[in-house]
């Protein structure tokens, strides 16, 4: 019974994304095939498949599935990517839905338990593609760069230019810059040496910080 709510909050989810104009199959798909409930503290999970962004614990939340979804259709741009970077991994339900629309995912945390529950949970759903490391995500993660797509899951101030410098030529990287109230989605792509950055809507993520926790 448990399992048959979820499943119906699931598909009403995606339909929302839908109507909110989410058109890419493959977002989609991705968000029908993880289940978000996993993702959250027990305490909130009647509220999984709302559009609302949920608590995590350690001052980190769980953004809006509307906003996950149109970032990650902005990433893809309507391509296949091999190789993606995901900074603040999270509770891992972002690296999840990557893992569905990537070869590989290479996702870093700067929080301790958060990338170790993430851990757990892509073992838990048998996902075998994604390498998820307690890290500094500012810094990137110049072993297996390029990357064809990098996204932020926190926002700085600017992006750091180490990151450009790890985007594959026509790669894509996705973030959240600003400070405070006065945040904004920007999409950067890469065409050889240059970088193009197109703003695109208001947003309200929590700080991208350094360092480890």
């Amino acid at each position: 019974m448990h399992s048959l709510l979820h499943e119906r909050g699931q598909n009403r989810l995606v339909e929302t994304l839908g109507d909110l104009g989410i058109n890419d199959i493959f977002v989609l798909d991705a968000f029908r095939r993880v289940p978000r409930h996993l993702f959250v503290d027990q305490a909130v999970a009647d509220t999984a498949y709302q559009d609302v962004t949920l608590p995590l614990g350690y001052q980190q939340t769980l953004s809006q599935p509307s906003v996950v979804a149109r970032m990650l259709e902005l990433l893809r741009a309507g391509q296949s990517m091999q190789r993606v970077l995901e900074v603040g991994a999270g509770s891992g339900f972002q690296t999840a839905l990557l893992s569905h629309l990537s070869e590989q995912v290479f996702a870093i945390e700067r929080i301790a338990p958060l990338a170790s529950d993430a851990r757990k949970r892509m073992d838990q759903l048998e996902i075998e593609n994604v390498v998820i490391r307690h890290g500094d995500g500012l810094l990137g993660w110049a072993d297996f760069a390029p990357f064809d797509g990098i996204v932020l899951a926190a926002c700085p101030e600017q992006v750091p230019p180490g990151l450009f410098d790890q985007l594959a030529d026509g790669g894509r990287l996705i973030a959240p810059v600003g400070l405070g109230q006065h945040q904004q989605l920007i999409l950067y792509t890469r065409t050889g040496e240059s970088i193009d950055a197109r703003p695109l809507d208001a947003a309200f993520f929590v700080p991208a910080l350094a360092g480890l926790e």
